[in-house]
């Protein structure tokens, strides 16, 4: 029994050992890891007060970059420059900051250096719109070589009055003989070539600004077959006027349906004074885009059209193959103009073709009068492709396409005698 007794009083004081020791180690690691809970918000006076009587540690100026003795890690430089408080324990730590601190304005000088623009006032954080405008709009950028100027309008149709309403804005970069010559623009609304309205003669100016409207009184089932055009002259002392270039705009119902104030532009094209075929001639431009392997085509316009009036003219389109080894690959048409001697279509048509298919293959554009009854009747016809199926022109103008990938090239066809159906 005594040695029982012995026993049990060596492990109950091994017991009352273990719990000593760990309370001792406890209350060390609570010493080392307490942590005071800072003050919601720091009192002005108080802060200020610190920085009077005590050097504060967190200024860039005085901070030490080794440990300080209370802290036992190195501040890093990033909490360097914020402000600090001190806890109940003497010791320094960090102030609350606002997670969404509020935006500081930026106010600009109201006299800038010279060759700099001031800029308005702006929030921190958040885009200045004025340092992303341009310096001048881009459609008055990038003339081409050879340009003969452009001209700035915009068009508007009102169904309830049935009135077209244009503005006349501005032309840049015309191709004046003299500065001192004068500079008018004539609008008329094609197919009707005898009426014509005019602006006024701006004086002295390569870059006139003309500001003015115009209203054309047409019907709502005609206004889409119409085109608008545009032709700028100068005026030189014998008041003569020479043409420096023209604009042709098709009223069609999508151009018609926008808003009068987007601006619209164009370059001025050359009057073209060849004579006219035999059978009309026909305006298209050719792309071949080695990369996608597409073909493309534009059919600009026509003119001279030798209408069969005996057959009832109802209106005109174009029809575009693709042949390969004179077989028909795909065709595509274009929409109908109401019977006109000189439609204007402005629609692009693209086809699949493999480089190495263009030696075999060729583009056929027919012109088509729709007649009484929806037949068709051809008015001419016209194939551009290799020397294998043309020759002069047409052979000029694709091999032209071949020399210059990805770019539009523009020519006029003159249309041969068409295979009667």
């Amino acid at each position: 029994s005594e040695q029982l007794a012995l026993v049990i009083g060596c492990i109950i004081g091994g017991l009352l050992l273990l719990i000593g020791i760990s309370c001792c180690l406890w209350k060390r690691l609570c010493t080392t890891f307490t942590y005071e809970e800072l003050p919601e918000t720091a009192d002005t006076a108080t802060s200020s007060s610190f920085s009077k009587k005590e050097e504060r540690p967190c200024r860039y100026a005085g901070i030490p970059s080794v440990r300080l003795p209370s802290v036992p890690f190195v501040v890093p430089p990033s909490h360097q420059g914020r402000d600090w408080v001190r806890l109940h324990g003497g010791d320094w730590a960090v102030a609350p900051q606002d997670p969404c601190p509020v935006p500081e304005h930026i106010t600009c000088t109201s006299s800038p250096a010279a060759g700099q623009t001031s800029l308005p006032l702006c929030v921190m954080g958040s885009i200045n719109p004025e340092l992303y405008k341009s310096s001048e709009d881009v459609s008055e950028a990038g003339f081409p070589d050879g340009c003969l100027g452009r001209l700035w309008f915009s068009v508007e149709y009102q169904q309830e009055s049935e009135r077209l309403l244009v503005d006349l804005i501005k032309a840049q970069h015309l191709q004046v003989p003299a500065e001192t010559c004068s500079t008018l623009v004539k609008l008329h609304l094609l197919p009707d070539k005898r009426r014509f309205l005019q602006s006024k003669a701006k004086r002295k100016t390569c870059n006139p600004q003309f500001d003015e409207s115009f209203i054309f009184q047409v019907s709502s089932k005609s206004v889409a077959q119409r085109v608008l055009k545009f032709s700028v002259y100068h005026v030189n002392k014998q008041r003569k006027h020479q043409l420096l270039g023209q604009v042709l705009f098709p009223l069609k119902n999508e151009t018609l349906a926008g808003d009068r104030h987007r601006v619209i532009w164009r370059d001025l094209e050359a009057e073209n004074l060849e004579p006219l075929s035999e059978f009309g001639d026909l305006q298209f431009c050719l792309s071949y885009n080695d990369y996608l392997s597409r073909l493309t085509v534009v059919v600009l316009r026509a003119k001279g059209l030798q209408l069969q009036e005996d057959r009832g003219v109802v209106s005109v389109f174009v029809k575009v193959s693709l042949m390969n080894h004179n077989k028909f690959v795909k065709c595509k048409r274009t929409s109908a103009v109401l019977g006109s001697v000189n439609p204007v279509y402005n629609e692009t048509f693209s086809f699949k073709a493999d480089a190495n298919e263009l030696d075999t293959a060729s583009l056929s554009l027919v012109v088509l009068q729709i007649t009484e009854g929806d037949k068709s009747y051809p008015l001419g016809r016209v194939v551009v492709g290799p020397y294998m199926y043309t020759r002069g022109k047409e052979l000029e103008h694709w091999n032209e396409m071949l020399r210059k990938p990805k770019e539009l090239v523009k020519r006029w066809h003159a249309l041969c005698r068409p295979m009667e159906p």
